[in-house]
């Protein structure tokens, strides 16, 4: 074990420019599978039931049928990645998705679509995991906000490409139930097209380096040293030294690790897992999953719905960028708690205008164009208070608010309620729409008010806290940032 003194003597390296951002964009191609997936579906819900006649609750279990796979994903992703490292965990999970991407386009029924989705939500959730606790391990701490929010980045990018591949492909073949003109009906191709992200997600893990931590971790002291050197800098051999100390490495990683006095988990595990929950609750990926079929029901074309939601998605990206641009000069608090106040505002806006709109007989809202204008208006700005705060700052925070030695598995605790949640916020929502829209954005509008109250009194700050002071967040009221 190299000694601090040691270290102190060694000096401050600097990291090759641009390295470390380099390893962030590959780790991070795993949010953008997240986010394809997301909106793959979304162009082909119409398609699924005229090819298979399913109701609007099968549709809404095919939909959510990958989130469980992704909650499983997600779950065991922290305990495989601290047995077999992180990189392997990503060629894996690509690999998985690129199998299920063309099963899901070969499909029969819905019950073959609802296996492969299901299968595929395994490589999500595990990727999901993997990209953010892999970047807060390589990022220096005055630069892991901008860093970690790459993924959320690429989740938005995802799913920008995703839609406008979508309304791309049923443009050209006249729906998307119609025959593609090389062959095929559009909507296989929409799922099949997943299959190229996946690939390039296989062939970019094979070229970046293990994380420092887990190599640490399993005493490969000098790759460790040479990774931290090329990518982190400053002064590694006490960096080296500050790992093994909050690794503890004399003790197997376990996911039981994560357990603690109150209700059976460490209280900042508890606060991972709400700040997941929180983040789903508020519905936004409902906007995502069923934009397209939303808008159609009052009264868009079907090429104008796909238009509008590849307008959401932009709006998200551009959100997306200004987080990253304020998050680590703001920090991640703040932007939570005025996303929370954004997300309540436009979501009791939209609540209003379906609870109070005439209806048609199969009790679909009728927006005159004022009213549909401000809907679509209220819509945006829901989906950039989100892309600007809730979106990228709980992964931020999900990678770096964990000790070292508990981080890969409490992140797989805390994605996994993540996506139990983005499940129940989905297959629950067709239900709700066909009660009210006008209900179902109440609720998720009731979601943005306790958030805020829950992040103001619950969420600790990690801006410029280096991850090996984490420990403190175990008893976060006290948690000092340097």
């Amino acid at each position: 074990m190299t000694s601090g003194s040691e270290g102190l003597l060694t000096g401050n390296i600097e990291p090759k420019r641009g390295a470390v951002l380099s390893v962030a964009v590959a780790a991070a191609l795993g949010g953008f599978l997240f986010g394809y997936d997301t909106a793959v579906i979304n162009g082909t819900l119409d398609a699924l039931d005229k090819q298979f006649g399913i109701s609007a609750i099968e549709g809404g279990v095919v939909v959510s049928s990958a989130l469980l796979g992704c909650a499983v994903g997600a779950w065991f992703a922290g305990a495989l990645a601290n047995h077999i490292g992180r990189t392997k965990v990503m060629m894996l999970a690509a690999t998985i998705f690129f199998i299920t991407s063309l099963g899901s386009a070969l499909s029969t029924g819905p019950i073959d679509l609802t296996m492969w989705r299901v299968l595929g939500g395994l490589a999500i959730g595990a990727a999901s995991v993997i990209a953010p606790a892999y970047i807060a391990e390589m990022a220096p701490a005055d630069r892991r906000g901008r860093l970690g929010s790459l993924q959320q980045f690429a989740i938005v990018t995802g799913i920008f490409a995703a839609l406008l591949v979508n309304y791309t492909i049923q443009a050209v073949s006249g729906g998307a139930s119609a025959q593609a003109p090389w062959g095929g009906s559009a909507w296989r191709w929409m799922f099949a097209t997943a299959a190229i992200p996946a690939f390039i997600y296989f062939i970019v893990a094979l070229q970046i380096p293990e994380s420092p931590r887990y190599l640490v971790a399993k005493q490969q002291i000098e790759k460790a040293t040479a990774v931290l050197k090329k990518y982190v800098g400053g002064d590694v051999d006490f960096r080296v030294h500050e790992i093994q100390d909050s690794l503890r490495s004399d003790k197997p990683m376990r996911i039981a690790d994560v357990r603690g006095p109150r209700f059976g988990l460490l209280p900042i595990v508890w606060v991972g897992i709400f700040l997941s929950v929180f983040q789903q609750f508020v519905g936004i990926n409902v906007i995502f999953y069923y934009s397209t079929t939303l808008w159609q029901s009052v009264g868009f074309s079907e090429g104008d719905a796909f238009l509008t939601s590849v307008i959401n998605s932009v709006v998200n990206i551009a959100g997306t960028i200004v987080a990253i641009l304020l998050i680590d000069r703001v920090g991640r608090k703040k932007l939570l708690l005025s996303g929370s106040t954004v997300m309540f505002l436009m979501l009791g806006t939209m609540a209003v205008i379906f609870a109070t709109a005439p209806v048609n007989a199969d009790n679909e809202p009728i927006l005159s164009d004022s009213m549909g204008v401000v809907a679509l208006l209220a819509a945006n700005l829901y989906v950039l208070g989100f892309a600007f705060t809730w979106g990228p700052a709980v992964w931020v925070l999900l990678g770096e608010m964990f000790p070292n030695r508990i981080r890969a598995s409490a992140l797989g605790v805390a994605a996994a309620a993540q996506w139990i949640g983005n499940w129940l916020i989905t297959v629950t929502f067709p239900q709700l729409s066909e009660i009210g829209l006008g209900l179902a954005y109440g609720l998720y509008a009731a979601f943005a008010f306790i958030s805020f109250f829950f992040v103001y009194r619950a969420v600790p700050e990690t801006k410029n806290i280096e991850l090996e002071d984490m420990d403190e967040l175990q008893g976060y009221e006290s948690a000092r940032v340097k």
